[in-house]
């Protein structure tokens, strides 16, 4: 349908609830990925993957997630919103099971690429399905709620994980995806309407040319410096200069465009600009502390996946909780007051991690792993539903696709940024522990915590583990300050870019004048 109508309240219900699915899909299979790390990085247990290995397969599904999500906009104004959802689905189904028997990093990292393909598919469509669906506060509420489902992903993926983890081979947990999209196909055929926009929006194949290789040559710049060890080589500062270059060149082409598939014009807005430049330093922290978050509780604590899933639990759980509260929260005392102040006391908690060693009690791990989640829960929520709510409906697909894309540049940047300090901080940390060690055994060692105490355990050496796990410590310490400071500058620019009482804006769009009829897929009784 390419006009806004007034569904019953019973099909808006179950609208919703299959966009809520696909979209945990997504958030079970990120956080899934974090617990099943340590276990990738095993080289008898998992595929012995290094820790730029890890990154790319981190990154390449955030890299190919955002620079494809406003292309995905783009399909999903043209082809319709429902059916570009439904192929990402599929996409995203068929490449899990090709990562769960993936047999070496460089087939599980090609499989995560396409796994992105399919995720940059589903996640504007739901958005932009969301906003056509709701108007005012329901839309508001039904925005906060997918804060919500990502709780619940959060909360589900570590402990789904470490139940498949300790009983299973590490590729089920890609294979578990499968049933979640049938069950979220089978909803999107009997419930949702194909809506699109009634003025699509070209393809832009230059602007995606642009985007995807600029990302690339950045992270890859990126996580090369963790690999050599510094910032100064050719190998690593002319990838990250080409990948500043190209990505400005995609600005400039966007800029020209007249009908961009991403509008950088859309930053311009106050709200707009500001939340979204918030969020992405926001996600940039929390990527970057997610990816040492798991070889703490598994590498140097000990704990099995699924103990260490049970102890992250509360984040989840502050999520859950703190994204529908926060939505209420901002009504009564303003977008600014709550979320810079969320996002300021979710920043204090990522830079508690100096505090955390090999003996620290672990309630002290529970506790600020609650209070975080429920920091950032009010944060996303709140956010999110305040710069959707300055777009007119006909840009609902466009404004989600920046959205989303901006979100997860900053999560291919805390991938590559947060790893990529972990590894030097720790290469330089264990450099005196592997001097006398032979080329075989100082090698591996250097490269990561996990292939030292394998290292360790081979040659007799338990003292070479302890210092891996120091050196581990010494890394975590310094990352943790780095992350707070990243969501602590997602803070300043809330605190200045958005006004004082501001709540967000509830505009109705519906039309005063009789809706334009349904296309044919939209005429479709319910089933």
């Amino acid at each position: 349908m390419t006009a806004p109508v007034t569904l019953p309240k019973s099909r808006q219900r179950l609208i919703l609830s299959v966009l809520l699915l696909s979209s945990l899909l997504i958030w079970i299979d990120n956080t899934i990925l974090s617990t099943a790390l340590e276990t990738l990085a095993d080289p008898v247990r998992g595929l012995g993957a290094n820790p730029a290995q890890l990154q790319w397969a981190s990154g390449s599904y955030t890299l190919v997630f955002a620079a494809l999500m406003f292309t995905a906009g783009a399909l999903g104004d043209r082809f319709g919103h429902r059916s570009v959802l439904a192929t990402g689905l599929v996409v995203f189904a068929a490449s899990s099971i090709w990562a769960a028997y993936s047999s070496d990093p460089g087939q599980l990292i090609a499989a995560r690429a396409v796994m992105g393909v399919g995720s940059a598919l589903i996640m504007p469509a739901t958005m932009a399905t969301v906003t056509w669906t709701f108007t005012g506060p329901d839309r508001a509420a039904a925005i906060g709620l997918f804060s919500t489902s990502a709780g619940v992903g959060l909360a589900a993926g570590p402990l789904l994980a470490g139940v498949l983890l300790d009983h299973f081979w590490w590729g089920s947990v890609f294979l578990v995806n499968v049933p979640v999209v049938v069950v979220a196909l089978i909803g999107i055929a009997a419930f949702v309407p194909n809506f699109r926009s009634p003025t699509p929006r070209p393809l832009d194949l230059v602007g995606l040319l642009l985007s995807v290789s600029g990302l690339a040559a950045l992270a890859y710049g990126l996580i090369r410096a963790g690999q050599v060890a510094s910032w100064t080589p050719a190998q690593v500062w002319a990838p990250i200069t080409a990948g500043v270059a190209l990505l400005v060149a995609f600005v400039v082409v966007e800029l020209r465009s007249t009908q961009p598939s991403f509008d950088p014009r859309l930053l311009a807005q106050r709200v707009f600009g500001g939340g979204n430049a918030a969020l992405g330093l926001l996600f940039l922290a929390m990527t970057a502390a997610g990816f040492y978050a798991a070889f703490y509780l598994q590498g140097a604590r000990g704990y099995s996946p699924l103990a260490a899933g049970l102890i992250n639990s509360p984040a989840a759980l502050g999520v859950i909780i703190g994204g529908p509260l926060g939505v209420r929260l901002v009504r009564r005392w303003g977008l600014r007051s709550v979320t810079t102040t969320a996002l300021t006391v979710g920043a204090l908690c990522m830079g508690c991690g100096v505090f955390f060693g090999l003996d620290t009690p672990i309630l002290w791990n529970v506790i600020l792993a609650g209070a975080q989640g429920f920091s950032i829960g009010m944060v996303i929520g709140s956010v999110s539903s305040a710069i959707m709510s300055t777009l007119p409906l006909p840009l609902a697909g466009a404004g989600s696709a920046v959205n989303n894309t901006v979100r997860q540049t900053g999560s291919v940047l805390g991938i590559a940024v947060g790893g990529t300090i972990m590894a030097i901080t720790y290469r330089t940390g264990i450099q005196g522990s592997v001097a006398t060690l032979p080329d075989a055994a100082r090698e591996p060692a250097q490269v990561s915590a996990e292939q030292a105490r394998h290292v360790a355990a081979a040659i007799g050496r338990p003292d070479l583990a302890h210092a891996a796990d120091n050196a581990f410590i010494h890394a975590m310490h310094v990352g943790s300050i780095w992350t707070m400071l990243f969501a602590l500058a997602g803070a300043l620019v809330l605190a200045v870019t958005l006004r004082p009482a501001q709540v967000p804006a509830e505009v109705s769009e519906r039309p005063a004048t009789h809706p334009a009829p349904l296309d044919d897929d939209a005429r479709q009784p319910v089933r």
